[in-house]
């Protein structure tokens, strides 16, 4: 991957706010490319990491019923845009052969997806198929839930617009029984 470059994003949001007709050397703008800057490093260090190391500690636990993390709090970049999107994710999981993680490496593998320039639908699925690929459960269900920055200040403009994303593998996929059980208890309240 390549290395963060903060004196370009500099000269970049130096070269944005000229281009919109504003002073870089005003006195409330003239620190905000070194800001943006250490923001964007922030918000993007997800591009260094992989969500599948998260699961490398495994714990062998005769818990073979499911394992569920909702209301995970996330924020993102779209894509697209650039400006942010947020709301929470519900992460579901039945162990197989006793193999389980931390609850909080589910919360930490959300986190790590969703801090790099993203789309929604990718989060999701990139979360679901990273546990099945080192958990291998019986099953796996993440649904997203997020606000669109994109949707609520420029375009269409209705802020509340709620964006839902599915990801089901195993034997949520399979049994609409199991899927309605555990989606019933991600909305739960």
């Amino acid at each position: 991957m390549a290395r963060f470059d903060s004196e370009k994003i500099e000269q970049a949001v130096k070269m944005i706010i000229e281009a919109i007709g504003e002073d870089p050397n005003r006195e409330g703008l003239i620190d905000t490319p070194k800001r943006v800057a250490r923001m964007y490093e922030e918000v993007f260090q997800g591009l260094n990491q992989n969500p599948k190391d998260y699961f490398a500690t495994i714990f062998g636990e005769e818990h073979e019923e499911l394992v569920l993390v909702k209301n995970i709090p996330f924020y993102s970049m779209c894509e697209h845009h650039l400006v942010p999107f947020f709301g929470e994710a519900h992460v579901a999981y039945i162990p197989k052969d006793g193999k389980v993680t931390g609850l909080s490496k589910l919360a930490r593998a959300v986190e790590s997806v969703a801090r790099r320039p993203q789309l929604q639908e990718r989060i999701t699925s990139t979360v679901a198929n990273s546990i099945v690929e080192t958990l291998s459960p019986h099953g796996v269900m993440v649904v997203v839930e997020a606000e669109h920055m994109c949707m609520t200040m420029r375009g269409i403009k209705k802020p509340g617009a709620i964006t839902v994303t599915s990801a089901v593998r195993g034997c949520f996929e399979n049994d609409p029984a199991s899927r309605a059980e555990v989606l019933n208890l991600m909305i739960k309240k």
